[in-house]
């Protein structure tokens, strides 16, 4: 996501940093560029407008006059008014009402509504320790209730049987009695949508409403639609209290002109972000750390949240010793790049890294991509268990052998030693608190020459 915006802004800012001082024309032909690059990616004119006249006063203030770093600061104002833009910051879920807590997910048809129902019912599970009952009040799309059904039976959560011709105000009632019934702390109603936004459809919508009373209302939206998803929260927000917005597909959103325009336009926070097809994909919307992504500073907090997410408690403490140890064996490698390919593989990594259109460049000179992955994932299931333990060992003629088991060749045996022996080194070099990593160059060329 913002992959467009990403690159427009650094090369924006590539020439501003290594400025002396800066004048009024060169401010003005900055700005110029990020207003080009906001419209690029498909953010509003309204909204491109204000940011660039909230900017421009300050860049052209005395605080940059007088500072050592000019472009630096320009950059720090930009971030600044893009986190403001944005949502200052992440709007916690509001649970305050007496279990069972009902919650609505309204959208247009398509937006990915009954799969983000899913998908925020094993957030809610994981992260808040609630039980949830999904409830499905789509009585008009063929299956609607039947896929929400599917999902929570593939998923091990509640939902609420289907009673044929029964109608969303009634199936809200039977809801509560049976989540009371139940013991579960949080009801999620998917509600049904329409190819676009009519009468109907909004006076269901508020019906249900005044039946439910929900603490929160999430409208459900495609990132990929850009500027309508903006104007669909807006219509949404005039006719029921819409508290959130979850932008589903943002991981195929390579503009990202939705996330910024949402908030401006809708004055309602955006809270999650789907990110991928499979349930665990989705996550906390954080403004700042949006806005450091945006500016290809990176985003290395996520990073860790993300890597730890699906790690256990032994796999975690086992970690931090061999960190501690400055050991590293290859099933510790293994472990990466099974962690890596949940991530969203090497691509999916490096866009929370800062630099990452450097680093994207140098991938694609490296010759890098997804297979590599895969294929060093065979490489090591081939080798003996002493093997995995004790690289050292691994002469020619158990090369040849790990070549034929992992159909590859004893060269790229080679490549994947020389790749570990560098990664056991920086471990290392982490266990002694010097590794200086990756900064805003990119990462290290030897590291990519490797995997080459």
């Amino acid at each position: 996501m913002f992959e467009n915006l990403t690159n427009k802004f650094e090369e924006v800012f590539s020439s501003l940093k290594k400025a002396p001082s800066l004048d009024e024309k060169q401010v003005d032909e900055a700005l110029r560029g990020i207003r080009q690059a906001l419209l690029e990616a498909d953010v509003t004119l309204d909204v491109a407008k204000q940011f660039i006249e909230n900017v421009k006063p300050k860049a052209l203030g005395q605080e940059i006059i007088r500072s050592t770093s000019p472009g630096q600061m320009v950059v720090k104002i930009v971030y600044d008014e893009l986190v403001k833009l944005l949502g200052e910051k992440n709007e916690d879920i509001n649970l305050n009402a007496v279990p069972p807590v009902p919650m609505m997910l309204v959208g247009l048809q398509g937006s990915g509504k009954t799969t983000t129902t899913a998908k925020l019912a094993k957030f809610f599970e994981k992260n808040k320790k609630k039980k949830i009952m999904m409830v499905s009040l789509d009585v008009y799309r063929p299956a609607a209730q039947e896929q929400l059904k599917s999902l929570g039976e593939q998923n091990n959560i509640l939902t609420l049987p289907i009673i044929e011709g029964q109608l969303p105000p009634d199936i809200c009632r039977r809801a509560i009695s049976a989540a009371n019934l139940n013991g579960a702390e949080i009801i999620l109603f998917d509600t049904a949508g329409r190819t676009q936004i009519d009468l109907q459809m909004m006076s269901e919508i508020k019906q249900i409403e005044s039946i439910i009373n929900p603490t929160e209302t999430f409208l459900v939206a495609d990132s990929l639609t850009g500027q309508v998803a903006a104007e669909v929260a807006k219509e949404f927000k005039n006719t029921v209290n819409l508290t959130g917005i979850v932008l589903t597909r943002a991981d195929g959103d390579a503009r990202g002109g939705a996330a910024v325009s949402m908030k401006y336009v809708s004055n309602v926070p955006i809270k999650f972000l789907g990110i991928g097809e499979k349930i665990e994909n989705i996550e906390v919307f954080h403004p700042d750390r949006i806005a450091n992504r945006i500016l290809g500073m990176g985003d290395i907090v996520s990073l860790v949240e993300k890597a730890s997410q699906d790690l256990s408690e032994e796999n975690l403490k086992k970690t931090e010793e061999n960190l501690k140890k400055g050991s590293f064996s290859m099933e510790d490698y293994l472990t990466q790049l099974r962690q890596m390919k949940k991530m969203g593989g090497i691509e999916g990594v490096m866009s929370f890294l800062p630099g990452v259109s450097k680093i994207k460049s140098q991938m694609d000179q490296a010759g890098v991509d997804e297979s590599i992955i895969s294929q060093n994932e065979a490489i090591i299931l081939s080798m003996t268990k002493k093997e995995r333990e004790n690289p050292k060992i691994i002469d020619g003629s158990r090369r040849k052998r790990i070549a034929n088991g992992s159909g590859t060749d004893v060269a790229t045996i080679n490549k994947l030693l020389k790749q570990f022996k560098m990664m056991s080194e920086m471990m290392k070099k982490m266990s002694k608190g010097n590794l200086k990593g990756m900064t805003d160059k990119g990462i290290p060329p030897e590291l990519f020459n490797q995997l080459k």
